[in-house]
């Protein structure tokens, strides 16, 4: 992120109060703007279009359209936007139909202020936020079902075998940890990390770190 760059967030989801609470958090980071919020799922594809954010954090049932059905249509047409689903319940079929439309991860809505902002930093690094094992069941469904609206690989297959440092790295991002968690597991630099976490990208031949792991899974690479 650039020197004054703010992380733009839209927030999508049909409970008015829920929309105030994380628009009233969001608003106090210096890192982070606001810049919509849509009361059903076409209003955040029509947003989206509009105004290009950064994150979106988006509820699963929302009228009109739902989150799900948004995400996919966001996904066609601006598959750089990062999309975290909001949900009240730990629920495996959410996580899984979230993954399936592009979702980089989930957050219940009666998280601690810390994991919602941490979610959405990790989402504008296109870092993968599953941490439960309910989330790692649905990435294994995802892996053994397929990957429809943001295929995985789908710029080249993977050929180029991993060092075992990459191998090390790749593990630890499937378990969900973030550049310096892994740093400081393996004892090295964040910015050791970051170039394998690099190299690892494009040798999948994917965009962000959600693909990998899904593709890691399928693969047999990860556990």
């Amino acid at each position: 992120m650039q020197l004054n760059e703010k992380i733009k967030v839209l927030l999508a989801d049909d409970q008015t109060m829920i929309r105030q609470g994380f628009s009233y958090i969001i608003g106090l980071q210096a890192d982070m703007q606001l810049v919509g919020e849509a009361s059903n799922g076409q209003k955040a594809v029509d947003l989206t279009a509009e105004l290009r954010p950064d994150v979106i954090l988006m509820d699963i049932q929302m009228p009109v359209m739902s989150g799900i059905e948004a995400m996919q249509e966001i996904m066609r047409h601006w598959p750089e936007t990062k999309t975290v689903i909001l949900t009240t319940f730990d629920d495996q079929e959410y996580i899984y139909q979230g993954i399936r439309a592009g979702a980089v991860g989930y957050l219940l809505k009666d998280a601690e202020v810390e994991q919602m902002l941490d979610a959405i930093r990790s989402a504008f690094r296109g870092e993968a936020i599953y941490k439960t094992g309910l989330a790692a069941n649905a990435l294994l469904r995802v892996a053994n079902t397929g990957f429809t609206i943001a295929e995985i690989g789908n710029k080249s297959p993977l050929f180029d075998s991993l060092t075992e440092r990459e191998q090390q790295i790749l593990q630890e991002m499937a378990y969900g940890l973030r550049n310096d968690q892994i740093a400081q597991k393996l004892f090295i630099t964040e910015g050791t990390v970051k170039s394998h976490v690099h190299r690892i990208l494009q040798k999948f031949g994917c965009e962000d770190r959600t693909q990998v792991v899904v593709a890691a899974l399928r693969n047999g690479m990860v556990n």
